[in-house]
């Protein structure tokens, strides 16, 4: 999973490179640096 760190945040829904169900991802950046992130079943 790769991670855009030019924009400071984002929340999406990708598919599982496994099993293909839906994650919803959600990350955080401040400069660099990854201050958050969490990557949860999608419940539909």
């Amino acid at each position: 999973m790769l991670l855009d760190t030019s924009v400071q945040g984002q929340t999406y829904v990708e598919d599982c490179e496994v099993c293909c169900r839906p994650i919803t991802v959600q990350y955080e950046v401040a400069g660099d640096a990854l201050q958050s992130f969490s990557a949860r079943p999608t419940y539909r």
